[in-house]
């Protein structure tokens, strides 16, 4: 995980439209990042939910929410469109931002061990700063403590 204060990595990403999205397009705004393992899975989808629920709140707050895993556009597509979400989703296949982001680690999951994404949590400031940076988010949980921030 990428610590507070640090310069966010600049990255160039498809959304769930296919359009190309960089952070540097929200220069000037302020960024909720969240890195997610996987679309359509219980705790991503109660995490992307919530979020979508929020979004205008966020947005009230001059929040933009932006999601990224390592899923396909046609992925996110099918994700927001079975779940209704409102979010944006940004495709990392090549893990370019995930790696850059540290958010690519070591797992045990039942006494395997595997490599995937770590489900974290940025706040990136109008300036391109990291201003918070959570690696221990409870899905469910996420959107309404990052609101209470």
């Amino acid at each position: 995980m990428l610590k507070v204060g640090t310069k966010a990595p600049a990255f160039s990403l498809p959304d769930q439209n296919g359009d190309v999205r960089s952070l540097k397009d929200y220069k000037g705004k302020k960024v909720l990042l969240y890195f997610y393992p996987k679309d359509n899975t219980g705790g991503c989808t109660k995490q992307a939910v919530a979020y979508s629920a929020n979004k205008e709140k966020f947005e009230a707050k001059g929040i933009t929410v932006i999601g990224v895993s390592k899923d396909s556009v046609a992925s996110h597509k099918n994700f927001e469109t079975k779940q209704g979400l409102t979010i944006m989703l940004l495709s990392d296949v090549e893990k370019k931002a995930i790696e850059a982001y540290d958010v690519w680690k070591e797992k045990k999951n039942y006494g395997k061990t595997t490599f995937g994404v770590v489900r974290t949590t940025y706040i990136i400031d109008e300036k391109g700063v990291i201003v918070f940076a959570n690696d221990k988010v409870k899905a469910a949980e996420d959107a309404e403590k990052m609101l209470a921030l």
